[in-house]
């Protein structure tokens, strides 16, 4: 099963190192970079409004746990968000071309 996994980053030099790596060690097809998203959360007692980069991720299912782990290894972020939502429907021929270029 496929899925597509968001993740935020502080800049889009961070997001582009993230992204080429998971693409290089097949671990996603393709990764789309949204500069310029304004983030508001809670964080270690305080409210934060920042500046982020938002990836959106195209993998598969099993993959996820190992992409998890390498985006944790290269991520600047204490606690990255890295948030996976399960693909139910999609065009039969990207996703196709997901699994064939994924491991």
């Amino acid at each position: 099963m496929d899925m597509v996994v968001f993740i935020t980053a502080s800049s889009e030099d961070e997001a582009v190192k993230i992204s080429k790596t998971l693409v290089e060690e097949k671990l996603a097809g393709c990764v789309n970079i949204v500069k310029n998203i304004r983030s508001i959360y809670f964080w270690q007692g305080k409210i934060e409004d920042n500046s982020e980069v938002l990836m959106i991720v195209k993998t598969r299912v099993e993959l996820f746990d190992k992409l998890e782990e390498r985006v944790k290894s290269l991520h600047s972020y204490t606690v990255p968000e890295i948030i996976g939502i399960k693909i139910k429907k999609g065009s039969e021929s990207y996703l196709s071309w997901l699994n064939e270029v994924t491991k």
